[in-house]
């Protein structure tokens, strides 16, 4: 599903007018129409103010279902931090930070390797 039917649909579920979200986010109608109609984009800034208003993740309002999930064996793993506290959330975070760090540095070293031969 498209960013435009998403918006319509969460409008709808929440029960709102395209009026009466555009006056909660402080907004013009005529924008809410144009995102709606596909021929305006939001900002970031309005983006967020649409997810808060629309009680959703800016993930699930911009992108589609199977766009930006993990890698389904990791799902289980990720739905577990909920129930870390704050301190086990930011060990787990600099775990997955330095994991990526490494993973980024050994790609950037076997490209300047391809590209030196």
């Amino acid at each position: 599903m498209e960013f435009v039917q998403r918006l319509i649909t969460l409008r709808k579920e929440r029960g709102l007018t395209q009026q009466a979200l555009a006056n909660a986010i402080d907004l013009h109608v005529n924008q809410i129409k144009r995102y709606e109609a596909g021929t305006a984009q939001p900002t970031l800034e309005t983006l967020v103010r649409l997810a808060k208003e629309l009680s959703t993740t800016l993930d699930d309002l911009v992108f589609g279902e199977d766009q930006r999930d993990p890698i389904d064996d990791l799902r289980l793993q990720f739905e577990a931090l909920s129930q870390f506290d704050e301190s086990e959330i930011m060990v787990a975070k600099e775990l997955l930070e330095s994991l990526i760090l490494k993973h980024n540095a050994k790609r950037a070293f076997a490209n300047q390797l391809q590209g030196g031969k």
